[in-house]
């Protein structure tokens, strides 16, 4: 059925002129299946840089933004309309603004696990493999708020000893990795390296050998003499880093740290969304222009490595 079913999805995308990307966190076949895989931003550009009419976001709402943001003149599909991000809907532009308000010397620093909202509302965007270096280039002098998740912005102060203003969000896949799962995965697999994302808590971080992002990740456990690695992030990213790593051995911190959300695109969505073009994402043009702003400063500061 699965044969049949990418068959009619790879005819599709060739009439469309449609580039399919998947995220990381997404199931196996959809990763398989995908043109490209990788991290949300990585995507969007990768997408941009193509020649696509159509871009199938096999993801969540915040990067099919993000690819619209990058790519205005392309049509941005998302195969479920209700696959969003409790961490980018923890904060709104509204409270965004009243924030500033509070502290209007400040800079604004929001990871790209927003809205696009909010992202028009910031100065610099910046990703999990970046956020150091992009507060590292601010101005010193300049106060800092830094949005929505408090433990990637816990990292980036521990790593730059910047006093940043934090927003009480988080990722609620990554807070249920605890340190009782790392401890239990280190008593199994004492000889394995632990690589944790700095969205983890700092408990977590503080156990981990390597903190990293997605990105991150598959590069140090492609370029690592290590065989065994215990992985404290979404568990879908293990997928990618055995198929790029068949001799070496992955073992995830707990079973629990799973996205519903990035789980809820299957193949057949993926063909309905080609065969309608739905859902369309769109991004109001004044809060795209004001968006990547704020990307672009990003990569002035920082071509993203």
């Amino acid at each position: 059925m699965n044969n049949e079913l990418i068959e009619k999805i790879k005819k599709l995308n060739q009439q469309h002129n449609a580039v399919i990307l998947a995220h990381n966190y997404q199931r196996p076949e959809i990763q398989d299946l995908a043109d490209f895989t990788g991290d949300s931003l990585g995507l969007s550009i990768k997408a941009a840089e193509t020649d696509a009419d159509v871009i199938v976001f096999c993801g969540v709402k915040f990067m099919a933004e993000t690819a619209v943001i990058l790519s205005p003149q392309k049509t941005v599909l998302l195969p479920d309309e209700n696959a969003g991000c409790p961490l980018a809907d923890m904060i709104t532009a509204d409270q965004l603004r009243d924030l500033k308000k509070k502290h209007p010397d400040a800079l604004v620093v929001c990871y790209v696990n927003s809205s696009a909202e909010v992202k028009a509302e910031s100065d610099y965007c910046c990703t999990s493999a970046n956020a150091v270096e992009v507060v590292n280039s601010l101005p010193k002098n300049k106060p800092i708020i830094f949005v929505p998740d408090q433990n990637l912005g816990q990292f980036v102060i521990e790593k730059t000893g910047r006093d940043l203003i934090l927003w009480p969000g988080y990722c609620h896949v990554h807070v249920v990795i605890t340190e009782e799962d790392i401890k239990n995965a280190k008593a199994k697999h004492p000889d394995a390296i632990v690589m944790a994302h700095p969205e983890c808590t700092r408990p977590v971080k503080a156990l981990s050998d390597e903190l990293l992002s997605t990105g991150q990740m598959l590069r140090y456990a492609k370029q690592s003499e290590a065989e065994q690695f215990i992985i404290a992030t979404e568990t879908g990213i293990i997928h990618t880093l055995k198929t790029q790593n068949p001799r070496k051995e992955f073992f995830p911190a707990t079973d629990k740290a799973v996205c519903p959300n990035m789980k809820r695109i299957t193949l057949e969505k993926i063909l309905w969304s080609l065969q309608e073009l739905q859902y369309k994402v769109t991004v109001p043009r004044d809060v795209r222009l004001k968006a990547k702003k704020a990307l672009d400063r990003m990569v002035e500061i920082l071509p993203r490595k």
